[in-house]
């Protein structure tokens, strides 16, 4: 399992890349929490532990960029269903 941290705004970015079932690669994992308030408290705002419908991807490096990258995509498209 491989992990990274992002921030975006208001918002912290986790994304992971996680061994697939069965092997054979790694599948791409997010969480996005956005701040509350003045404090730094947080509230998670959306979740997808199996991105791209479980696509295997080649390289932990390949699952942790795609994540990335659809994370602050759903951030920027959505920023006001997120904040639900």
């Amino acid at each position: 399992m491989h992990f990274q941290e992002a921030r975006e705004g208001d918002y912290t970015i986790y994304v992971g890349a996680l061994d697939a079932p069965r092997g054979d690669g790694y599948i791409a994992a997010l969480v996005v929490r956005r701040a509350q308030g003045g404090n730094e408290r947080q509230r998670e705002a959306f979740r997808d532990e199996s991105l791209a419908c479980g696509y295997r991807w080649p390289s932990a490096d390949e699952a942790l960029r795609y994540a990335l990258t659809r994370a602050r995509e759903l951030i920027r498209s959505r920023s006001g269903m997120l904040a639900c």
